[in-house]
């Protein structure tokens, strides 16, 4: 689990194509279809969320994490927590916020992953990015469909604002989660958080001991 949203802070905007890609309008903003087959076997287009899609992407966070049918997929928290992982409200926020964005990954015009991506600035003053909310569905994890997304929201931060470097917080009991993070160039860097008890909002805790930790992943240009 990636730690709750957090407020957005600047300027937003649709997502440019890959060189591979061709771009299209669709009623919730840009999206792309890139060329060939990607990782998973099978296309996908990515595409910036709207207002319409709050009901869809909140069902797929929450089939992500919670309840029996998350344990379909090993990104389930249902040992962990309890209660909501999101709502509309906070999905609506991510999309209308500036310097904020839901990146949505479709496969045959249905979404099958998304993630939250948000503006933010470094300690010496340079751009970073926050990834969070990041879900796939159940039954789809484990084929590399994960890493392709992980791989597109680099790619959109870095060309999009320029971002330095990638921000995560992940739950900390979930190692295995956090070295899936590592072999994918993520850093542990030991600041923690703690998980907001008595906030139902993000979920009804099972165990008292969880904390965030911080992984950062520095993000280089690709040679021009």
């Amino acid at each position: 689990m990636n730690a709750p949203n957090a407020p957005a802070s600047a300027a937003s905007g649709t997502i440019p194509p890959t060189a591979s890609g061709s771009a299209r309008e669709t009623g919730s903003g840009l999206s792309f279809r890139t060329a060939g087959e990607d990782e998973t076997g099978s296309g996908l287009s990515f595409r910036t969320a709207g207002e319409d899609d709050v009901p869809a992407l909140v069902a797929l966070v929450e089939s992500a994490y919670r309840g029996e049918a998350s344990r379909a997929g090993w990104t389930t928290e249902a040992d962990l927590l309890d209660g909501q992982r999101t709502d509309p409200g906070g999905v609506a926020d991510v999309v209308r916020a500036p310097g904020s964005l839901m990146l949505v990954a479709e496969r045959d015009g249905e979404p099958v992953a998304c993630c939250q991506l948000e503006r933010r600035e470094g300690g010496a003053g340079e751009t970073v990015a926050y990834f969070g909310m990041f879900a796939v569905r159940p039954l789809l994890q484990g084929g590399g469909l994960g890493r392709a997304v992980l791989a597109e929201a680099e790619r959109t931060v870095r060309e999009r604002w320029g971002a330095r470097e990638m921000h995560m917080t992940v739950i900390t009991a979930r190692a295995d989660l956090i070295a899936w993070y590592e072999r994918r160039g993520y850093l542990r860097t030991g600041r923690t958080s703690p998980f907001p008890y008595g906030d139902e909002r993000f979920g009804v805790p099972l165990r008292d001991d969880l904390e965030f930790e911080l992984l950062v992943k520095p993000l280089r240009r690709p040679p021009s």
